[in-house]
C-alpha cells in the first residue's frame, strides 16, 4: 500500500491526497481514486474512469463510472505504472 501511495503522488505534481469516507482520497480538479480497504490486496477505486477513453486492461468493472484496479504484490504495482514499459 505504501508504494502504491508514492507510485499515486508522483505522477503528477498537482495531485494532492486528502481523507474521505475514511480513506486516503487522491485529487485534481475533483475525485481520482481512492484506496478501497482489502485484507489481501491493494484495491483502488478509480471515481470516473469509465469516462477515460482506451483500453486499460486492468481496470475492472462494469459499474456506470467506478472501476477498480488490484494488486497483490509490489510487483504488480511496478507493472501498472504509467511510466512502464510492456
Amino acid at each position: 500500500m505504501q508504494r502504491a501511495h508514492q507510485v499515486i503522488l508522483s505522477a503528477h505534481p498537482r495531485v494532492t491526497e486528502t481523507i474521505k469516507w475514511s480513506t486516503p482520497t487522491f485529487v485534481y480538479k475533483g475525485n481520482i481514486l481512492s484506496f478501497t480497504p482489502s485484507r489481501t490486496a491493494v484495491s483502488l477505486m478509480f471515481h470516473k474512469s469509465a469516462e477515460i477513453p482506451g483500453d486499460h486492461p486492468l481496470l475492472e468493472g462494469d459499474g456506470r463510472l467506478v472501476r477498480t484496479m488490484r494488486f497483490t504484490d509490489v510487483t504488480g504495482i511496478e507493472t501498472g505504472r504509467p511510466d512502464t514499459e510492456t
